[in-house]
């Protein structure tokens, strides 16, 4: 998988990783990607009841 970035969204990034002591790029976007993607589908995961008949 390849993405492109524009100047500013690759400045954001790469001050992140400074500020936070990051090395390993591909890693930490790998791991942030993925924790996103899971969480949404674990969110989305279908439930026999709806929220609000849950928290009744």
């Amino acid at each position: 998988m390849s993405i492109l970035l524009s100047e500013d969204e690759q400045q954001i990034i790469d001050r992140y990783l400074e500020k936070y002591k990051i090395s390993n790029k591909s890693r930490w976007l790998r791991e942030t990607v993925l924790a996103f993607v899971h969480q949404k589908m674990e969110e989305d995961y279908p439930t026999l009841f709806g929220e609000h008949d849950m928290r009744r």
